[in-house]
């Protein structure tokens, strides 16, 4: 039965790997783009690159091209709906233009350029704006990824771009070809005379090409926190818990998780001081909570160095400050991890895959609990 557990807990941390990994599949500014097939109008070997809307994991690349022409290409996970980029001088929506694209149910790509002349879809008509338009806009779908490419004739972009997602399930249709409200959108000004440079208004955030978007410092703080401290841990509590009777592989085991996880999540915590929070709130709560957790990990290390031996009378206090400081540090790491996606505005499958993870490892230690005290009636 216990071998069975542990393969339990096992086969739900793979489920968990699997939602990490196709995390990463998707498209950032540190990965090269892989649809230059799908839109050969444009040079996809871009100079910038910049995420500016996260909670739909935008992407978007952009160079200028040649005289008077800029490229872009916006990618996104595909929202089921349209996403759309406007192009403002001052920053706002009423009075721009934009350019939209999304995917029929039929598998066929349509891009409009939109002139946005109020707050409501009626007063954004399609086929009307002030861009001028190279070419025909592509938009493409590729590893559930939509992709909008598309050229201006310009000598340079206007200072403020516009990003918007529509609802689910919300796409245009005929005859009127209307925007359905979008139901994400963030805004960010731009210095096209520095590539790779951008600021964002709401929240955006921007990385050069080439850059560590896709698994930069972050996502490696994040990674390595999450492993040791959130994953590791745990398992190495039910290890000590509830396989005592298999000793001393069950100490030696013990040791061996806590001690990897120990050192992963340090590792994170020392990674994470040398972050920028990018004015992003409710980073100095995470990291004021990372610290209690790692003042708790170190306390469980003294308390390590500071064991007594089984006959001691003090063994039982220490066994009682060993548990109970363990299980704190812990709870609030499982915490402080999913409250760490959170601020990052991560997309869903690394909530999805953690969580998983942490449902599974408390059903059983849930069960292993209530058969444990079952035996000792």
């Amino acid at each position: 039965m216990k071998t069975s557990l542990v393969h339990v807990l096992l086969i739900s941390f793979s489920f968990f790997c699997l939602f990490f990994v196709e995390s990463q599949s998707s498209d950032s500014c540190a990965s090269k783009l892989t649809v230059a097939r799908l839109i050969p109008v444009i040079n996809t070997t871009f100079l910038s690159c910049l995420t500016p809307l996260r909670s739909a994991n935008f992407v978007l690349r952009y160079a200028k091209a040649g005289p008077g022409i800029w490229s872009f290409v916006l990618s996104a996970a595909d929202p089921k709906s349209y996403v759309a980029v406007g192009f403002s001088g001052d920053g706002r929506m009423v009075g721009s233009s934009a350019i939209a694209g999304w995917i029929t149910g039929s598998g066929a790509g349509i891009a409009k350029q939109y002139s946005l002349g109020g707050k409501k879809s009626s007063g954004c008509p399609p086929d009307q704006g002030d861009l001028l338009l190279q070419g025909t806009p592509v938009v493409a779908l590729q590893s559930s990824r939509l992709y909008l490419a598309f050229q201006l004739n310009v000598d340079q972009p206007p200072p403020y771009l516009i990003f918007a997602v529509g609802p689910d399930n919300g796409f245009p249709s005929s005859p009127t070809f209307l925007l359905p409200e979008h139901r994400d959108e963030n805004s960010i000004s731009v210095n096209y005379t520095a590539l790779g440079v951008a600021t964002s208004d709401s929240g955006g955030s921007e990385e050069e090409e080439g850059g560590e978007e896709a698994f930069g410092a972050k996502r490696k703080h994040a990674l390595l926190v999450m492993l040791g401290w959130g994953v590791l841990m745990p398992i190495g509590i039910v290890v000590a818990r509830y396989f005592k009777n298999w000793d001393p592989l069950w100490f030696y085991s013990h040791l061996s998780i806590q001690g990897l996880g120990f050192g992963l999540g340090l590792a994170g915590v020392i990674l994470g001081f040398g972050l920028d929070d990018d004015g992003i709130s409710g980073v100095g709560a995470h990291e004021g909570l990372g610290i209690a957790i790692l003042v708790g990990g170190c306390l469980q290390v003294t308390a390590l160095l500071a064991r007594p031996g089984k006959a001691s009378k003090v063994r039982k206090y220490w066994n009682w400050y060993h548990h109970y400081v363990g299980r704190a540090a812990v709870v609030c790491a499982v915490a402080n991890v999913f409250y760490g996606f959170k601020i990052a505005e991560e997309t869903k499958s690394w909530n999805i895959g953690y969580g998983v993870f942490v449902a599974v490892w408390g059903f059983i230690a849930i069960f292993l609990e209530l058969r444990r005290c079952a035996s000792e009636k």
